[in-house]
C-alpha cells in the first residue's frame, strides 16, 4: 500500500490499486475526525461505516493514478464472462 494524500483537506491514508474498478483504502485515522466529508455526513447521523467514499479523496487518488504517482498491477486482468485465462 501507498500512502495518498487528499488535496482538499490533506488526509493522509495507504491505498492500493490493481485495476480502474479496485481500490483498497486504509484509513489511518478516524474517518469522521480525519474527513471534512465523513464529518459533514456524520453529523447528519449517517454512520461513517455506511459512507462509501469521499469524492475529494477519491479524485486524490485518480490523479495519482494519472500523474504515475500510484501504481496499478499491470500483470492484473479483470476477468472476462465466458473467456479464460
Amino acid at each position: 500500500m501507498q500512502p495518498i494524500q487528499c488535496a482538499t483537506c490533506g488526509n493522509r491514508v495507504l491505498v492500493e490499486k490493481f485495476s480502474p474498478s479496485h481500490t483498497s483504502i486504509q484509513w489511518l485515522d478516524d474517518a469522521e475526525s480525519a474527513c471534512p466529508e465523513f464529518a459533514r455526513r456524520a453529523a447528519l447521523g449517517e454512520p461513517s461505516k455506511w459512507i462509501p467514499t469521499c469524492a475529494a479523496l477519491r479524485d486524490s487518488i485518480e490523479r495519482a493514478v494519472a500523474d504515475g504517482e500510484l501504481p496499478t498491477d499491470e500483470h492484473r486482468r479483470e476477468p472476462v464472462p465466458g473467456r479464460l485465462g
